[in-house]
């Protein structure tokens, strides 16, 4: 928040703010606590700072991606079966591209009376 807070005030009137977190925040199956509590945190955050500077106009929203498929994500999945491409709705890992055009829209103009939402970029995983 106190990151949050400075870059605030040198943000200009409709600005987007997008945090990047996981689907780690919107449900179990981690087993890393701190992990998930941290994700979870950026929620709250991403609401205060929604709430804080709406009438400057300044949207704040939050990316949930699930697995991607980057050579972190390749090696956190190494030996965990819970982490494989089986149990993803669409049968593989998200490219940092699919992500990325979340992100993209958050900050566009598209965007321009979306705030505080959430947005999981996970194939179905949260959902279904």
């Amino acid at each position: 928040m106190l990151c949050c807070r400075k870059a605030l005030k040198h943000i200009a009137e409709g600005s987007s703010i997008v945090f990047i977190s996981s689907i780690a925040a919107l449900r179990t199956g981690s087993r890393l606590v701190a992990y998930d509590a941290s994700k979870a945190a950026l929620g709250g955050l991403m609401r205060n700072v929604a709430k804080e500077d709406a009438r400057r106009g300044i949207r704040a929203n939050t990316i949930c991606p699930g697995l991607v498929d980057t050579p972190l994500g390749r090696h956190a999945s190494a030996g965990r079966p819970s982490r494989t491409a089986s149990g993803i709705p669409f049968g593989r890992m998200a490219t940092g591209w699919e992500v990325v055009y979340a992100a993209l829209f958050f900050v566009s103009d598209e965007s321009v009376y979306v705030n505080a939402q959430t947005l999981a970029v996970d194939s179905g995983i949260t959902g279904l």
